[in-house]
């Protein structure tokens, strides 16, 4: 047998839609707070939330509340888009990024706050995606 793997669903890949919105937020000049609440569905205006209050701010707790707003964002797109809880999630569309820097972001705010299980899920979910919490990294 040659060729994709036929019982692994195919990837989902999101519409360009709210984090594209959110881009322009922030390309026009808004902050970071500006893009969420103008697009409040965007996993990506959530995702830079967190990791702003986990690298500049070193607040974890914001962080991880930030973080779980865009997972759960994301998610709620990833049913949308006909993702049924598996399958991958590829990193280089860009409309999944958000998405997955959540997710990211997630994971080490949890492991911040000694929410090790967590962090530990969060990390699985990026590999069970077909991606890596270094792959997501590189795309800050």
């Amino acid at each position: 047998m040659t060729g994709a793997n036929l019982l692994e669903p195919e990837p989902t890949r999101l519409p360009v839609g709210a984090d594209a919105d959110a881009r322009a937020v922030l390309a026009r000049g808004g902050d970071l707070r500006d893009a969420a609440r103008e697009v409040p569905t965007s996993s990506l205006a959530w995702a830079l939330l967190a990791e702003h209050a986990l690298a500049d701010d070193g607040d974890p707790v914001a962080a991880y509340a930030f973080a779980r707003t865009g997972y759960h964002r994301g998610l709620d797109a990833l049913r949308r888009a006909g993702w049924r809880g598996r399958g991958p999630v590829p990193a280089e569309h860009e409309p999944n990024q958000g998405f997955l820097r959540a997710l990211l972001a997630l994971a080490e705010a949890a492991e911040a706050i000694g929410e090790d299980d967590e962090a530990q899920r969060c990390t699985q979910f990026l590999t069970d995606s077909g991606t890596s919490a270094a792959e997501v990294a590189e795309l800050r």
